[in-house]
C-alpha cells in the first residue's frame, strides 16, 4: 500500500513510519518540520516538507494514489491551548479537515488519527474507559474530540472509515535505536527527566505533593511508542477488514506516580537529577489510568515494551549521547 503519513518526521510519527516500513509499505512522509527532525526521515521513503493547510501540498500528495492516513500532524501542548487557541484552530482542525477533504476527493478511505486522553477531562471514575464521559478541560483536548466528532459524520456521510486512538502519556524510544532525533520543546514529565539528566535543562519541576497517591505526587498511565505504533498498524487492518469505525484508548493500565518516575530515572542514569517540588497546577487530577481492554479484545494488542525501566533506558540510550 501507498501510506500518508502526517508528522512523520515527529516523534510518535517516525515511530510508526518505521513499523510501516517493516511491513514493507510504499511510505509518504509529510511534515513541515516545526516540530519533526530531519534525523526522523529515513532513506527510501517520499517526503514532502510543507503543511496539510497547503493546496500544493494537498495536490502533490494524492496526485497518485494514496490507500491510507495516519495523521499526526497536530500542535500538542495543553496549557498553550489555552493561550493561544487560534493556533489550535488553524492547524489541528482546519489543517485535518482540509486533509479530510482531499481523501475524500481522491477516493482514500481509510485514515488512523492521534486522538488523545484529553477528551476525557477529569476522570469520574478510574480506569478510564471509552464510554466515560467526553468532558475535555482545555482547548487541546477539544480540538481532538471535535475531529473524532467530524470523523463520525463523515463515515455517516460518505463512508470514511477512521481509527480514533485515544493515547495516555506516549513515552520511550524504538529499543533499536534507529530514531535518533530527540522531540522538539518537550512538555511531558519523561523526556524532561531526560534533558536534564543530560544537560539540556538544569532543573524539573514536580506540581504537587500532597495528592491523595500513595507518595502525594500524581500518577499516570504511560505508554510506550512501540508499542503505540503497533496498535496503530493493527487498526488500520481492523477498519479495513471489517469496513467499521473504531475508537479505543491506548494506555498500559499500570500507573507510575511522578516521583516513582524520578527515583526511576536516577536509577538508570546513574546520577541524581535535579529537581525541586512546587505547588499543584490547575487541572491536574491525582490519577490518570486507562482501561485498553477494547483494543485488546477489538485489535489483538498488548503493550510489551511498557514497563518503566524500558520506557527510561531506551531513552536515556538516545539521550545520553546528545
Amino acid at each position: 500500500m501507498r501510506v500518508l503519513v502526517t508528522g512523520g518526521a515527529g516523534y510518535i510519527g517516525s515511530h510508526i513510519v518505521l513499523e510501516l516500513m517493516e511491513l514493507g509499505h510504499n511510505i509518504l512522509v509529510v511534515d513541515d518540520m516545526a516540530n519533526g527532525n530531519e534525523a526522523n526521515l529515513f532513506p527510501g521513503n517520499e517526503f514532502i516538507n510543507g503543511h496539510i493547510q497547503d493546496p500544493n501540498v494537498l495536490k502533490e500528495i494524492f496526485s497518485r494514489p494514496v490507500d491510507a492516513v495516519f495523521h499526526f500532524a497536530a500542535w500538542k501542548a495543553a496549557g498553550e491551548s489555552m493561550t493561544n487557541p487560534s493556533k489550535y484552530t488553524l492547524n489541528n482542525l482546519n489543517g485535518t479537515f482540509q486533509l479530510i477533504s482531499a481523501m475524500l476527493e481522491n477516493d482514500c478511505k481509510y485514515i488512523v488519527f492521534s486522538s488523545s486522553a484529553a477528551v476525557y477531562g477529569t476522570p469520574q471514575y478510574l480506569p478510564l474507559d471509552e464510554k466515560h464521559p467526553l468532558s475535555p478541560e482545555n482547548y487541546y483536548g477539544y480540538t481532538k474530540l471535535c475531529i473524532e466528532e467530524n470523523l463520525r459524520w463523515f463515515d455517516q456521510l460518505k463512508g470514511l472509515k477512521s481509527a480514533s486512538l485515544r493515547y495516555f502519556n506516549a513515552a520511550g524510544y524504538d529499543t533499536k535505536g534507529r530514531v535518533r532525533g530527540i522531540e522538539k520543546a518537550p512538555a511531558n514529565l519523561l523526556p524532561i527527566i531526560m534533558e536534564v539528566a543530560s544537560g539540556l535543562r538544569k532543573g524539573f519541576e514536580i506540581y504537587g505533593d500532597d495528592y491523595d497517591t500513595p507518595d502525594g505526587t500524581c500518577v499516570r498511565d504511560y505508554i510506550h511508542v512501540s508499542d503505540l505504533a503497533t496498535a496503530h498498524v493493527l487498526a488500520l487492518k481492523q477498519i479495513m477488514e471489517t469496513n467499521q469505525s473504531l475508537t479505543v484508548n491506548l494506555g498500559s493500565e499500570s500507573g507510575y506516580s511522578v516521583k516513582e518516575m524520578a527515583d526511576l530515572a536516577e536509577k538508570v542514569v546513574g546520577k541524581p537529577i535535579a529537581h525541586k517540588i512546587v505547588g499543584r497546577r490547575a487541572g491536574d487530577p491525582a490519577k490518570l489510568l486507562a482501561s485498553s481492554a477494547k483494543a485488546r479484545s477489538l485489535l489483538g494488542w498488548k503493550p510489551i515494551y511498557s514497563d518503566a525501566d524500558t520506557l527510561l533506558s531506551s531513552m536515556w540510550e538516545l539521550y545520553r549521547n546528545l
